[in-house]
């Protein structure tokens, strides 16, 4: 990709599949993505006078959004103890300044609905609510429909950028599931 700069432009997001019912494209206000965060442990080794950290995973994935509105047969699908996950898949159109061409960024969550907290009434203002989608397990990022993030809790299947990182442990492990 040559030196240019990329700018969401517009955004849509599917609570529950693509039907056309699902899409929040009227009322989405604001979407924020997982995060991408490494963790770390500490470790200062008795032999040593300089304490050293070492990359042990990756942070649990959450993702938010908010929605203008109320939107009741969103509100229903959160339920403490209830099993079902859904899939929210959520577009982007991406700009590149420098060409002018429109981009999809495309990003697939398996989750459950964790949080809906609605706003705070003001006559004249618009009433939303913000939700969180937890337990994350299933998690996919495209960007002008090339994988750049893939990652699967059940299969233990992480890929960045095509490149499956845990392969060889989930060879070694006898963990079954699809590598790449």
């Amino acid at each position: 990709m040559a030196n240019t700069v990329y700018v969401m432009e517009a955004s849509n997001l599917f609570c529950g599949d693509h039907d056309p019912e699902n899409s929040k494209h009227l009322t989405l206000d604001e979407i924020t993505l997982p995060s991408l965060q490494a963790m770390y442990q500490d470790h200062h080794p008795g032999g040593s006078f300089v304490a050293m950290e070492f990359e042990v995973g990756i942070q649990k994935l959450t993702s938010s959004f908010k929605l203008k509105g109320w939107d009741p047969d969103l509100l229903k699908q959160f339920g403490l103890g209830t099993p079902l996950k859904r899939v929210y898949t959520a577009y982007g159109v991406v700009r590149d300044k420098r060409t002018g061409r429109a981009i999809e960024a495309k990003a697939i969550m398996e989750a459950r609905l964790g949080q809906a907290t609605p706003d705070g009434f003001t006559r004249g203002n618009l009433m939303g609510y913000s939700y969180s989608l937890n337990e994350i397990t299933h998690y996919e990022l495209f960007f002008d429909r090339e994988e750049i993030f893939f990652w699967d809790a059940f299969t233990n299947v992480m890929r960045t950028g095509g490149q499956d990182q845990n392969a060889e442990v989930n060879n070694l492990l006898r963990i079954p599931g699809v590598s790449s």
